[in-house]
């Protein structure tokens, strides 16, 4: 497999880099059956840790072996009218957060769901590319973002799959030391004869 360097000058778009350098944003290579278990975790870790250092509330449920749905409470880029700013490609994907994007172009399906100032709005990606316009939904809670993946199989490896044993754990390091977590969280996993594992 070729490795992506920085001697390599060539400007690609986003979602092209993300699939031929997975490990510049997952930390392991397309041929690694971890892949789709770092990609959970990165879009995980994203959710919990919040701009200011803080951790936030989120939920993450496996719904399939290359599925999975993360749920946070951070609060989406807005303009002066607490409206949605634009982010990747002008859709729902916040550019101050990179991980769901780069998560989204390795998916064939994207559903986000923005919850801003008491209002919701919801969109479907095709990679990083917005099906169409957002749409007004009912809000599930004052703030946060809901985001559904669906994994691309011709991309990953035959049989490969999120680890059902993924801890929540997993999901601090270095940076959380000073901001010690009182966090609670769950990872449901929803595949047939998988157990839930708790979080802390």
């Amino acid at each position: 497999m070729e490795r992506c360097t920085a001697d390599q000058h060539r400007v690609i778009a986003f979602e092209e880099h993300v699939r031929a350098c997975p490990a510049m944003y997952f930390r392991v290579e397309r041929d690694s059956p971890e892949l789709p278990t770092e990609v959970l975790q990165r879009v995980a870790w994203d959710a919990l840790h919040r701009r200011d250092g803080t951790h936030g509330q989120i939920s993450v449920e496996i719904t399939s072996d290359l599925s999975f749905v993360v749920e946070d409470d951070q609060l989406h880029s807005a303009d002066e009218r607490q409206s949605p700013l634009p982010g990747f490609y002008a859709s729902l994907l916040d550019k101050d957060r990179w991980a769901p994007a780069a998560a989204a172009a390795l998916s064939v399906r994207t559903i986000i769901e923005v919850w801003l100032d008491g209002r919701g709005y919801s969109q479907e990606l095709d990679r990083v590319a917005p099906t169409g316009a957002w749409e007004e939904r009912l809000a599930r809670r004052p703030y946060g973002t809901r985001t559904t993946f669906h994994l691309d199989p011709s991309y990953f490896g035959p049989g490969e799959a999120i680890a059902w044993a993924l801890r929540p754990e997993e999901l601090h390091g270095e940076v959380c030391e000073g901001h010690p977590s009182g966090t609670m969280f769950a990872i449901h996993d929803l595949r047939s004869g998988a157990d839930g594992s708790p979080g802390e």
